[in-house]
């Protein structure tokens, strides 16, 4: 083995340099401590066939070895321009001393090969087995999957768009909800920019403490986007139509959201919608008894202070929340939801609060106070609440349950409205909690409504909330 000898590290200073003298291998420094070798190996494949890789973790270096010295110098070249990051962190990197690698059979060496191995039946179209395949990695693709978890502000097309662009131009994006998770599939001019991007935003947060990047390259080359509107873009047919019309988030301030794109630790300011936005929403209600019942008690995306019904449409109603975040998080979440068998509408409302009637005007108890109320699940700062908070979804998240109530026992409660129980688990560390699966979305939503803070007997009051899981 030609080990990484003392000349490097001398006559690296911190700065990016490239000895005269091009080289197929590639010398990288600063590397995270716990760095895979799958991670170091994919900074290459962008650029051609990565054929070896020496590991130095004690340093925090690595020695690249690509196949050919202009795939080499392709790979400098661009991240000469380009700073190349490694979990958000800078990489440093030159042109080796070293005109190749030999290493020997050292366990080390073996789990390298296995990677290697595994890399180049990924680029060859055959998926072999290894590190890189445990790790799923697919072919290199100019198209990237974005999912975002923990979403508690609504992202749009737009943010996406101005988070993506940083790292290079954008032609197509797709939005898309699946598995009750908000997706996007994202398509650059070549796979080099699309794996720079991988590297750089993946496990990112768009926002402070929320709405987490989790980015990996998508099995499609390329996107046929058929409309320009709010859930797809094709930057490069700016004459498509907008086909059926979405609905929009009204109300967003697109401005607000990139000014302080890509500050830290959230790649966007920490609230999405900027000053005065408000805090009341319209319902449009098919039943109205019920569908205050359920955005008034259960409170799942938000504290709700006040309802107004109004008195000359009582099938329709302004809802203020606690704030205009929860007020556009409530909207996203509840538009179009189905509740016994009627699609509820919700849209901003011009007003930013809902006005209480003056002492001695009575309005026949269309509007209520609930700023004090007892269920409230977000007036703690900080609290674990806003880390689960998902889509409506036909899993149903149950807890405070007492020791005495058993399985049986809550799928008869369920079972009692006349919903059908599909499917229902104890969490195995945690009997206090349990998933329950209704035959669908509709049918959860109902449950949530009825069965949220019903008293189980000991002093224990159900929590009901929408699962991201399935069972």
């Amino acid at each position: 083995m030609t080990p990484a000898n003392g000349n490097d590290s001398k006559k690296f200073k911190g700065e990016l340099r490239s000895p005269s003298a091009p080289s197929r291998v590639i010398h990288l420094r600063q590397l995270p401590g716990d760095i895979q070798d799958s991670e170091v190996i994919s900074m290459g494949m962008p650029f051609g066939k990565v054929t070896n890789l020496l590991m130095m973790k004690g340093k925090n270096q690595a020695f690249l070895e690509m196949n050919t010295v202009d795939q080499a110098q392709t790979m400098v070249n661009y991240y000469a321009t380009v700073t190349p990051l490694i979990r958000q962190q800078p990489v440093f990197m030159q042109y080796s001393n070293h005109k190749e690698l030999k290493t020997d059979n050292s366990p080390n060496q073996v789990r390298v090969q296995a990677a290697l191995q595994a890399v180049n039946a990924v680029q060859g179209g055959t998926m072999l087995g290894g590190e890189m395949g445990a790790r799923g990695m697919a072919t290199q693709s100019p198209v990237l999957r974005v999912i975002v978890e923990n979403l508690f502000y609504p992202v749009t097309l737009e943010v996406l768009h101005q988070i993506f662009s940083k790292y290079g131009s954008v032609l197509k994006i797709i939005t898309f909800t699946k598995n009750n998770q908000f997706q996007a599939l994202v398509q650059y001019a070549d796979p080099m920019t699309a794996q720079h991007t991988k590297m750089s935003l993946d496990g990112q947060n768009i926002y402070n403490g929320c709405c987490t990047l989790r980015v990996s390259f998508s099995k499609l080359t390329s996107l046929n986007v058929k409309f320009n509107n709010d859930k797809s873009r094709d930057y490069t047919r700016p004459d498509l139509s907008t086909g059926e019309q979405h609905n929009p988030q009204p109300g967003m301030d697109q401005h607000a959201m990139a000014a302080a794109a890509f500050g830290s630790p959230g790649l966007i300011s920490a609230s999405p919608y900027g000053h005065g936005f408000p805090q009341a929403f319209t319902l449009h209600l098919p039943l109205l008894c019920c569908v205050l019942t359920c955005v008034c008690s259960p409170g799942v995306y938000g504290d709700v202070m006040r309802v107004k019904i109004l008195f000359n449409k009582k099938d329709n109603a302004l809802v203020q929340m606690a704030d205009g975040t929860q007020a556009q998080l409530a909207m996203s979440h509840l538009n179009g939801v189905r509740l016994h068998g009627r699609s509820l509408r919700v849209s901003m409302s011009k007003h930013t609060t809902v006005q209480l009637p003056r002492e001695g005007h009575e309005d026949q108890g269309l509007t209520k106070d609930y700023a004090t109320s007892p269920l409230h699940r977000f007036k703690k700062p900080g609290s674990k609440n806003y880390n689960n908070i998902y889509p409506p979804s036909g899993t149903l998240h149950l807890s405070n349950i007492p020791p005495a109530v058993g399985e049986e026992d809550l799928k008869a409660l369920f079972s009692s409205s006349g919903a059908s129980v599909t499917a229902f688990k104890f969490f195995q560390k945690d009997r206090k909690m349990a998933l329950i699966q209704m035959s669908s979305v509709e049918e959860a939503v109902e449950s949530l409504i009825e069965f949220h803070n019903h008293d189980l007997g000991d002093n224990h009051h159900l929590r009901v909330s929408f699962s991201k899981s399935t069972i």
